[in-house]
């Protein structure tokens, strides 16, 4: 008895990134060639579709030709949104009128997965109000002021809220893709796949990746001079106290407003300043562990540690052999 096939919709926005297109294209179209060689059938029934035949991306340096209009699409089991390319609000304008599509196919039953800044645009339909959602570790603050109403998550590769997916940054796409693919087929389709394309299939988190860029597009005067304290004096001692005495607001207002104009507490802000020095430190010279920990502030090599790995997902003597010079 032959099996039904799962139909896969990779929407092709206007204003695409071109490396965001193709993968998905590919890795289930490759699937399908392992299933065959393991003597099963072809599992997935992948296309292009769009708002045009033809749609130009990444400022009409590249032309994808679609096979089939949104239009004449009236069922699909997969929606993937690839990645939105230069200016967003411009990308979300000329993509608006695929938003209702979009919403009826997961009204009908089928999963929608985004991939890196495709969350913009998913966001934009409102599948995922109240839900988590993931995208490039360094669009997330605009992502929060876009989408008060979407939980964004910091950092992940992946998240799932069912039938809605979505990705972290630029090559995790293709986790999160191997991701579904595993869910839909098995793991040894996806270990192969991964394996095929060279890509770490249990790789979680983008931290490693991040560069903080501390939140200072808010227009609370008090706060910025706060923060500019901090980057300048982080390897000292800093309390709270001593912030809000330096910029004259009482402790209660300074720290429910540095929250709100950071998205950080105090402690996190310092502690995420001092961890991106050190990564900096890493990356530049031939110091160890040790020395680096006393550049950036901490005496206490299991605090370093810990605060090290949960924000980089990495150990420091794993980001030092990672990254440095050497």
């Amino acid at each position: 008895m032959a099996i039904s096939m799962k139909k896969i919709s990779i929407y092709v926005p206007k204003s695409a990134v071109m490396e965001a297109v193709t993968p998905a294209y590919r890795l289930f179209n490759t699937a399908n060639r392992f299933l065959e060689a393991s003597g099963k059938e072809a599992f997935f029934d992948v296309e292009f579709v769009g708002l045009e035949r033809h749609i130009q991306a990444q400022d009409g340096e590249y032309t994808i030709a679609t096979s089939r209009l949104l239009s004449d699409v009236k069922r699909t089991d997969m929606v993937i949104i690839p990645a939105l390319y230069g200016d967003l609000d411009h990308a979300l304008q000329l993509n608006k009128d695929a938003i209702e599509w979009i919403v009826s196919m997961h009204e009908g039953g089928a999963e929608v997965a985004s991939l890196c800044l495709g969350a913009y645009l998913l966001a934009d339909t409102g599948l995922i109000d109240g839900k988590r959602c993931s995208t490039h570790w360094a669009y997330c603050d605009d992502f929060r002021k876009r989408f008060p109403n979407v939980e964004v998550v910091d950092g992940a590769i992946i998240t799932d809220e069912g039938r809605i997916y979505s990705s972290g940054g630029a090559n995790s796409i293709w986790n999160m893709l191997l991701y579904v693919l595993e869910k839909h087929t098995s793991r040894d389709i996806a270990i192969l796949a991964a394996k095929y394309f060279a890509i770490d299939i249990d790789r979680d988190n983008q931290n490693a990746f991040t560069i903080f860029r501390a939140q200072k597009d808010h227009r609370d005067n008090e706060i910025l001079r706060a923060q500019h304290f901090i980057e300048e004096n982080f390897i000292d001692r800093i309390t709270i106290d001593v912030l809000a005495d330096k910029v004259n607001v009482s402790r209660r207002s300074f720290e429910r407003r540095f929250k709100s104009a950071t998205n950080n507490t105090v402690s996190e802000y310092i502690q995420r300043v001092r961890i991106e020095s050190a990564k900096r430190t890493f990356e530049a010279s031939l110091k160890n562990v040790n020395e680096v920990m006393f550049d950036v502030g901490y005496t206490d090599t299991k605090s370093f540690r810990e605060v090290f790995k949960r924000i980089t997902g990495l150990t420091p003597v794993e980001y030092r052999n990672k990254y440095s010079k050497n």
